[in-house]
């Protein structure tokens, strides 16, 4: 596996990236055979280090954490360690995921647009002409997954929120994050109407 190692005004030395490198590698092999690619930034974050990890697993399947310490090392220790946590809890459910992919006809794939609004003091804006900045837009591709496909998903990507087709039913589906840390889950095909699922590993 290809992990590249970089740091954003920080100098990432030899002796880490070897350190990333091997340990990154060892604990991704104990769950997943032939992980794609990976990447690990280093950054400040006030006073500490800041580490985002991402990991390539299969097609359409990613893996990402974060962590923010005081000790650049540690700091790595936390987000590898939080993305084999993730790794153990859905091992089952990757064989599965490797399997045959799902034949969608053309016509049906779908993608949206991801769009980062600018975060605006709204008491300092009137509510009639508010004209948020657009930071940066990508176009992802929506996913025909199950509920439980899609959860493995928000949780493994450490996403807030994520639209999907529920293979169920064919019709748009959002699974979302909410602030007491369950999982909402949103059908508006009336299929489940809007529901509250516990976060996984609670």
């Amino acid at each position: 596996m290809d992990v590249l190692v970089t740091g954003k005004q920080i100098d990432v030395g030899d002796s880490l990236r070897d350190y990333v490198r091997d340990k990154f590698t060892a604990g991704i092999a104990k769950y997943f055979d032939h992980p794609v690619e990976a990447a690990v930034t280093f950054s400040r974050e006030s006073q500490q280090y800041r580490v985002d990890c991402t990991v390539h697993l299969a097609q359409n399947l990613f893996l990402r954490s974060h962590a923010v310490a005081g000790e650049i090392y540690g700091c790595f220790d936390l987000a590898e360690e939080r993305m084999e946590k993730r790794l153990r809890r859905y091992k089952g459910r990757f064989k599965r995921h490797r399997g045959p992919q799902r034949e969608v006809p053309a016509e049906d794939m779908l993608s949206a647009r991801d769009i980062v609004l600018s975060a605006e003091d709204e008491q300092e804006i009137a509510p009639d002409s508010f004209q948020p900045v657009t930071i940066a837009e990508t176009t992802t591709e929506i996913p025909a997954v199950t509920v439980g496909e899609a959860v493995m998903k928000l949780d493994l990507e450490e996403r807030t929120a994520l639209m999907f087709r529920n293979v169920a039913h064919g019709e748009l589906n959002v699974v979302f994050r909410r602030p007491d840390g369950n999982i909402g889950w949103i059908d508006p095909a009336g299929k489940a109407g809007v529901a509250a699922r516990r976060t996984p590993g609670r």
